[in-house]
């Protein structure tokens, strides 16, 4: 099975050929994989080299000239080092694009700290009006970058992972999915953590629903979910599982649910810094998101 990152690289340059409003623009990562594409269409396949804050500005640049821009780079450089340009060059200019990051909590331990972006949802969440998509398979990003693409002009931010659940889920760029129903609560997982929160979950009564696409957060699927559980007689429990900062989407959450009494958990990547590199593996075991470590902080909380 090829990874999401070779699923962008493939079907971006099919699109550059199909979408002449496409436009690419890198900064060397991933430029191996894009370079029949530039050949094809050198005014749209554009690599300004190691500037990510020109990255981000050549993308903002190119939506005002009526062009759907493709800004991709680690979600390290791509969200965290350009942020200003993030902020003023798409959301002050008023303009839409497409940001694809890769590597993003720890898929990449030995570039070491440089390269993980962990809080690189909850900085998005500081500006309005962008659209956040996780997927957690190579066909689910596919789908999403299809989606995203196509969605006009808006401000998109599509997050690939070198992790993957085992099969892809059908995904629509809109909201949550219903993957199993309980009345003891509700496991919200996200994107690549689907498969650790199914196995940690196995032979409770929960819900589980699956969430792709992240903002806008689908308040109607959590308040729906809620409903069936104990929050329709006492409180709604509801546990969040997210590949990136703890604890980024509980504010959505609360808000979701203010009209009935309720408890969050918000389970991800801790904000302590593993100084080791070691393995994607063990940087998911440290921080509780593997599956026996969720069964036991999940099933804790829910008793």
């Amino acid at each position: 099975m090829d990874t999401m990152r070779e699923r962008f690289v493939s079907v971006t340059s099919r699109l550059l050929d199909e979408d002449p409003r496409l436009a690419l623009v890198l900064a060397e990562i991933t430029m191996d994989g894009f370079r029949p594409a530039q050949e094809r269409h050198p005014e749209r396949v554009i690599n300004v080299g190691i500037r990510e804050q020109l990255l981000v500005g050549v993308g903002g640049g190119l939506a005002l000239t009526g062009l759907r821009p493709v800004v991709h780079t680690f979600a390290s450089f791509l969200v965290e080092r350009p942020f200003e340009q993030v902020k003023l060059d798409f959301g002050h200019q008023g303009t839409g694009g497409v940001l694809v990051s890769s590597s993003g909590s720890y898929d990449w331990p030995a570039g070491g700290y440089t390269h993980m972006a962990p809080g690189d949802v909850a900085l998005m969440d500081t500006l309005d009006g962008w659209t956040v998509h996780v997927p957690g398979h190579p066909d689910e990003a596919e789908a999403l970058m299809r989606h995203a693409y196509a969605a006009g002009d808006d401000k998109v931010y599509v997050r690939l992972s070198e992790q993957s659940n085992s099969a892809p889920r059908p995904v629509d760029g809109v909201g949550f999915r219903t993957v199993r129903e309980g009345r003891g609560g509700v496991v919200i997982a996200v994107g690549p953590l689907l498969d650790n929160v199914l196995a940690a979950t196995e032979g409770m009564d929960v819900t589980v629903l699956y969430a792709t696409t992240v903002r806008p957060f689908d308040d109607a699927a959590l308040r729906a979910a809620a409903a069936t559980g104990p929050g329709a007689v006492g409180t709604a429990d509801v546990v969040l599982v997210e590949p990136y900062l703890a604890g980024t989407s509980t504010a959505a959450a609360n808000d979701a649910l203010a009209a009935v009494p309720h408890r969050v958990l918000g389970l991800g990547v801790a904000r302590a810094e593993l100084r080791r590199y070691g393995t994607s593996e063990e940087h998911i075991a440290a921080h509780g998101l593997d599956a026996g470590s969720l069964r036991s902080r999940i099933g804790a909380f829910l008793q």
